[in-house]
């Protein structure tokens, strides 16, 4: 398996998260994940093209002027790869959400699912999180 397999991905993945339409979002989930793909992280668990795409539009909506990108290097093995990221603001240079994401691979290259952890949020997101993993 080729380091540039994960790369692709995980630049699929990007693709969609700042994807800037509806419609621009809705076709990169569909060129990066499978139909069946699904999203977890603490604030969301989502799964199919339509649910993966309305978390990505929710994100979108809640940051605007804001664009996701690659922390550090992708590292794969298998079917599975890791990567840190940042949501940074494209007007100041802010980044006040971090993460970092495992994925899975289908053998046709697109993501089987997303695991995703919040390492940095802004406060009144943490505390909603920490709200619902408390409830």
């Amino acid at each position: 398996m080729s380091e540039n397999r994960y790369e692709t991905a995980v630049a699929r993945y990007f693709e969609a998260w700042n994807a800037d339409s509806a419609e621009g979002i809705a076709k990169a989930v569909a060129a990066g994940w499978t139909e069946d793909g699904s999203y977890t992280d603490p604030l969301a668990e989502v799964a199919g093209h339509e649910g993966v795409a309305a978390v990505i539009a929710g994100a979108r909506a809640q940051f605007p002027g804001f664009e996701f990108r690659l922390l550090g290097a992708v590292d794969g093995n298998h079917d599975i790869a890791r990567f840190g990221w940042e949501l940074v603001s494209v007007a100041d240079g802010s980044a006040p959400v971090a993460g970092f994401d495992v994925i899975a691979l289908a053998e046709d290259g697109r993501i089987r699912s997303v695991a995703g952890f919040l390492d940095r949020v802004p406060a009144p997101a943490a505390d909603m999180a920490t709200a619902t993993a408390t409830a």
